[in-house]
């Protein structure tokens, strides 16, 4: 299978990137900013398994040029059977102190860079492709909802509807669209926005769990917002 995850640098994208590179099989284009962080995943992916084929890319979703990614894409892959939205960040700060700007990031990284890399991709997608987007519990209808995070978890809502929308709009392509709402796993970005919480998920465990979903997920589901998460609400 030929597969892209962005955000592959550190965390889910990193474990998931990880899980595919065991079948030698599969073709994995890795992106991420991080050029060190890619060089890690590489070198680790190559460990495990010498045959694996790993393609790291370092590239800006937000602000670097598509028209010079999808030559490479093109050339290195052909056709697209799974794509994994997965970059992202977050930003925990109160609402009355959270500025437009803070806002216009968080849109700009967890919908506008998704929204791009789609249109990008969907060109190589063929009938029984399957587009993944990792939103959050955080955006997800009728969750608990945390302080601070009132921009991420708006941007992450707004990702949720595109999949949705995505899904009828690409039905005639036979391309599947779903979305992931996961719950906390133990990641940088979550120590990160959470000092001191531990998950009971591990990177990995919801690594495999993406990876899995994104083989099969398409066989049973399109157009769903899928909350994964081991608390209710």
């Amino acid at each position: 299978m030929n597969i892209i995850i962005t955000g592959a640098s550190s965390g889910i994208g990193f474990e998931t990137a990880l899980e595919f590179s065991l079948d030698n099989k599969n073709k994995v284009v890795c992106i991420a900013r991080s050029t060190d962080k890619l060089k890690k995943l590489f070198d680790i992916a190559i460990q495990i398994n010498p045959d694996c084929t790993l393609l790291p890319v370092a590239f800006d979703l937000a602000n670097d040029d598509y028209s010079l990614l999808i030559p490479f894409l093109q050339e290195r892959l052909g056709t697209i059977d799974i794509l994994i939205n997965n970059a992202g960040s977050l930003i925990n700060k109160p609402f009355l102190e959270t500025t437009e700007a803070d806002l216009a990031e968080m849109l700009d990284s967890n919908v506008m860079s998704h929204f791009k890399m789609i249109k990008a991709c969907v060109p190589l997608m063929q009938s029984g492709s399957h587009i993944v987007n990792v939103g959050s519990m955080g955006g997800f209808q009728g969750s608990v909802k945390f302080p601070g995070l009132a921009a991420y978890s708006a941007s992450k809502a707004a990702l949720h509807t595109l999949s949705e929308c995505l899904a009828f709009e690409l039905a005639d392509k036979g391309i599947k669209v779903n979305c992931l709402a996961l719950g906390s796993a133990q990641t940088e970005m979550l120590e990160s926005a959470f000092p001191g919480y531990e998950s009971p998920v591990l990177a990995f465990e919801m690594g495999k769990y993406v990876a899995d979903f994104a083989r099969t997920g398409h066989k049973f589901f399109n157009g769903k917002v899928l909350p994964v998460a081991v608390t209710t609400p």
